[in-house]
C-alpha cells in the first residue's frame, strides 16, 4: 500500500481572497480545517494575484496556485462611494468575478462568491426568494448582481446572497453604533429599512460545510440566501445594541429611548438602499440542513467580544 492510499485522498487546495475583510478573516479561520488554504489580500499586498484591479495579473494569480477551490470574498462594498466610481466597482465587483469564473472553468474548480440584498428592488415586505426578479437601486447593487451573473455561467459554483453583514473587527454598523453612543446623548437611526442582521462568522461557518457537501454532492452548486433569522430595522438594531452595552456596564451616553426613529429620506445619501431587505432563506436551510439562529444571538456574541478587548 502506498504513501498516498495510507494518507487517503489529496486535501483540497483552497484560495481565498479578501482576506483583511471582515468576512474573509471569518473564512480563514473556518475554511483552514478542510485543506491547504492559500489567502490574499483584494487590494494587492505584493502577492501575485492579490489586486482585483489587476485582471491579467488576478488570472495569473489563480493559475499559479491551481486551487480545487476558489473563494473570493472581495468587493467593492463602499455603498455612496461607489456612485462616483462606477467603474472601479464594475471592474472589482463584476470584471474580477467573471475573471475567476473563467479560471475556475479552466481549472475544473469550484468558485464561491458573496452577494447582497442589494440586488433587488426594496418593495413591498415579503422575503425575497433565490429565483425573484432583480432590479437593483445603486451602481454597487447593478454591479454586485452583474458579478452573480458571470460566476454562474460556470456550472461548479456557490452564490451566497446576505445582508447588513457585521463582525468583532472592520467598519460596521455595531460598531459605530458603540462609538456613537459613547459620544452623543442622542441619536437618529433609519426605522423603515427592514433585514437581518447577520454575522460574518455565521457566513463564514456556513460556507464551509457547503464546500465539504458540494464535494460529496455536486449537484447541490447554485445560488442560496444566507441570513440570520428573524427581522428589524436599523432603529431596532441600534436600540438593541445600546441596551446590551448598558447590562454589560458599558459607559455609554445616549439610551434606548434617546436614540429617535426617522424615515430613510432623513438621511439622504448619493445611493439608494432597498427598504425590504428581508431573504428568505428556505432553500439554504434545507439544502444543507443548517439552521440559521436569530440574528440577536450572532450580535450578542459579537458584542460580548468587544467588550472583553
Amino acid at each position: 500500500m502506498g504513501r498516498q492510499e495510507l494518507r487517503g485522498a489529496r486535501p483540497l487546495k483552497l484560495l481565498l481572497f479578501g482576506k483583511r475583510g471582515q468576512l474573509g478573516w471569518e473564512l480563514q479561520r473556518s475554511l483552514a480545517p478542510l485543506g491547504v488554504l492559500i489567502a490574499l489580500d483584494a487590494q494587492g499586498d505584493g502577492q501575485t494575484g492579490g489586486d482585483f484591479t489587476d485582471l491579467a495579473g488576478l488570472a495569473a494569480g489563480v493559475r499559479e496556485v491551481a486551487p480545487d477551490v476558489i473563494v473570493n470574498a472581495a468587493a467593492h462594498t463602499a455603498v455612496d462611494r461607489a456612485e462616483s466610481e462606477p467603474e472601479l466597482a464594475r471592474t472589482i465587483n463584476a470584471l474580477a468575478p467573471a475573471v475567476l469564473a473563467d479560471e475556475a472553468r479552466r481549472l475544473g474548480a469550484w468558485l464561491v462568491h458573496y452577494s447582497t440584498d442589494y440586488v433587488f428592488d426594496g418593495s413591498g415586505e415579503i422575503p425575497w426568494r433565490e429565483n425573484d426578479a432583480t432590479g437593483p437601486l445603486s451602481v454597487y447593487g447593478q454591479t454586485k448582481l452583474a458579478g452573480e451573473q458571470a460566476v454562474s455561467r460556470w456550472a461548479k459554483h456557490l452564490i451566497f446572497r446576505s445582508s447588513w453583514v457585521y463582525a468583532a473587527r472592520g467598519n460596521n454598523f455595531v460598531r459605530t453604533i458603540l462609538r456613537l453612543a459613547a459620544e452623543r446623548d442622542h441619536l437618529r437611526v433609519v426605522a423603515d429599512q427592514i433585514g437581518a442582521p447577520t454575522g460574518a462568522e455565521l457566513i463564514a461557518d456556513v460556507t464551509a460545510h457547503a464546500v465539504r457537501e458540494v464535494q460529496r454532492q455536486p449537484h447541490l452548486a447554485g445560488l442560496y440566501h444566507l441570513a440570520a433569522s428573524g427581522e428589524t430595522s436599523w432603529h431596532g438594531y441600534a436600540c438593541h445594541i445600546v441596551e446590551q452595552a448598558r447590562l454589560a456596564g458599558r459607559g455609554t451616553r445616549v439610551i434606548p429611548t434617546a436614540i429617535e426613529a426617522v424615515p430613510a429620506s432623513a438621511w439622504p445619501s448619493p445611493a439608494q438602499r432597498p427598504h425590504n431587505s428581508r431573504l428568505a432563506t428556505d432553500k439554504l436551510r434545507h439544502t444543507f440542513a443548517v439552521e440559521l439562529p436569530d440574528w440577536r444571538v450572532g450580535v450578542n456574541r459579537v458584542l460580548a467580544e468587544i467588550f472583553t478587548r
